[in-house]
């Protein structure tokens, strides 16, 4: 009896460690891909961004129409944590502790066996992080923006700067552009979650 007992006890420990186990893991992920600050404000630039979801990708885009003509042409690719993915593809919005890179890539062209057309070459002509952070930034609609050129430090950008008021007035969705996101322009218009403003905007086209 006391054999059948002490299994029973075992088999039970058991199911509750493989339970706990995953959880574990997820926790450790969740920490691991959350925004870390140094001491002066700045951001720790996240080094396994390019393992995280993917977005989009644009080439030579600007919101200004006046905006004059680089030399060359340039990608922009978008990818954002895993966690703040997952929720967004639930709810349609944006969690709390949300990271937004923004990693700029310089086109080349005629190279290998391509005679036609563009491809992302290895120079990266910038990088930019957009952080939803609640409790930090309360006065910045809860989002704010880094620039991390060397890939190692991110710079907080003064709110007044015209990449908020920009993002805020048109933003799709809680003030980022999910209208260049696909797949998750579909997501947000099929939970409602669009803004109001960008509805207005689209209508008066």
């Amino acid at each position: 009896m006391k054999r059948t007992w002490m299994l029973i006890v075992l088999s039970v420990l058991a199911v509750m460690l493989a339970a706990m186990t995953p959880q574990a893991s997820s926790n450790n992920e969740s920490s691991m891909n959350a925004p870390v600050y140094t001491s002066d404000g700045s951001l720790k630039f996240p080094a396994n961004y390019r393992e995280w979801v993917y977005l989009t990708s644009g080439v030579d885009m600007s919101y200004s129409p006046n905006a004059m003509g680089m030399d060359h042409s340039m990608f922009d690719n978008v990818f954002v944590n895993p966690e703040a993915y997952k929720a967004f593809v639930e709810t349609g919005t944006w969690p709390d502790k949300t990271m937004l890179v923004l990693e700029a890539r310089k086109a080349g062209t005629k190279a290998s066996i391509n005679k036609n057309g563009h491809f992302q070459t290895g120079e990266i002509m910038g990088r930019e992080v957009h952080v939803k952070d609640e409790a930090r930034f309360p006065g910045t609609a809860k989002w704010a923006f880094f620039a991390a050129d060397d890939g190692v430090t991110g710079k907080l950008l003064p709110k007044e700067m015209n990449c908020y008021s920009c993002h805020e007035q048109h933003g799709a969705v809680d003030t980022t552009f999910v209208q260049f996101y696909p797949t998750l322009l579909e997501i947000a218009k099929k939970k409602n979650t669009l803004s109001a403003a960008y509805v207005k905007e689209e209508a008066g086209k």
